[in-house]
């Protein structure tokens, strides 16, 4: 066998690297069936106000018939897309985070991509919470890289399907929905740098209760989220304010050149404690969705973004630092500018 090169590696052709990226449009769904405190406090003894005040959810969205993952998937884009001025067939590649896609296989995003009339290409992501900033990321790195011209992110989940309604300390956490991102070519830079990582020494903080091995080999009903919520508390406040902090020096931006701050709703608590941590100012709007749509887990991030932008609550061109964690326990931060 030859081990001398045939010298042609100097020939090689390689996708045009361009300039920069930027979030070109954003949308978002919720689900129609509004859940409030009172119809989950029965199952887990428990009150309204006890609910409020652990967590800041006064309600939450439940999917029903016809809102499956994919058909929240595609309500969501298509207000991104218009936003971005694109239509579906204009996308080269879609990026689905989502845990709560019922089938190991296929993925559910070359199902998004049929229904938008597409061959693009379709893959999922697996990081929980932190999986639409992930999907950021990636979706910056392949615009810049001349790989994609535009990219459809979207965070996904039907929550409701994997809790358990008599758990205490999960039952009245989570909810549907889903929220989208078109990424594409910028001028001048959209994104900053992403800070990620990941912590698996504490892969139980958060995981699903079963595997599906066990839940063949067991018998076992349908298996639900589980959480540590001491633990994962503790971790998102003192670990995370870190990272946020490590994404804005990365961008070259300072908390009060910041006009809102979107972190994965998790928790009113860890939210407010997060932003006291970084020391934002007053005028900088802070989101606080979980109150109305609970944790979306995926969709979190861009839900949250979009409902600040449709009400106006913060200046479209402005620059928003949004930051997922969650399950993994995983996480990933950047600087956007907001659509």
């Amino acid at each position: 066998m030859s081990t001398t090169s045939k010298g042609f590696a100097s020939a090689l052709q390689a996708a045009p690297a361009t300039g920069h990226a930027r979030i070109a449009g954003i949308g978002g769904y919720r689900p129609r069936r509004v859940v409030p405190n009172s119809e989950l406090v029965e199952a887990i003894n428990s009150s309204d106000e006890w609910i409020r005040e652990r967590s800041g959810i006064i309600e939450r969205r439940f999917a029903g018939e016809g809102e499956s993952v994919i058909d929240m998937s595609v309500m969501a884009a298509e207000p991104a897309l218009e936003m971005a001025g694109i239509k579906g067939s204009d996308i080269d590649a879609i990026l689905v985070a989502t845990i709560s896609w019922p089938y190991q296989t296929p993925a559910a995003a070359p199902l998004i991509a049929e229904r938008f009339g597409t061959d693009a290409m379709a893959i999922d992501l697996s990081a929980a919470c932190a999986g639409y900033c992930h999907g950021i990321a990636l979706a910056n790195d392949m615009v810049r890289g001349g790989s994609a011209e535009n990219v459809l992110v979207v965070g996904v989940e039907r929550l409701s399907d994997f809790t358990s309604r008599d758990d205490r300390g999960t039952a009245f956490i989570f909810g549907d929905g889903a929220g989208a991102a078109v990424i594409s070519r910028s001028e001048t830079p959209g994104i900053g740098p992403t800070i990620w990582g990941s912590d698996g020494e504490k892969w139980d903080a958060i995981s699903q209760t079963d595997s599906w091995i066990d839940v063949r080999e067991k018998g076992l009903d349908w298996p639900h989220i589980g959480m540590q919520g001491q633990t994962v508390f503790r971790w998102a406040v003192w670990g995370m304010a870190p990272v946020a902090q490590r994404a804005l020096d990365a961008a070259g931006i300072t908390a009060d050149q910041l006009d809102a701050f979107v972190p994965h709703q998790a928790n009113v608590r860890i939210v407010e404690a997060m932003a006291k941590k970084l020391n934002l100012p007053d005028d900088v709007a802070i989101a606080r969705d979980i109150a109305y749509t609970g944790n979306t887990s995926a969709a979190s991030v861009p839900l949250a973004m979009e409902r600040m932008v449709r009400h106006g609550e913060i200046p479209r061109g402005g620059l928003a630092l949004q930051i997922g964690f969650g399950a993994g326990l995983s996480y990933a931060a950047q600087v956007v500018v907001i659509p």
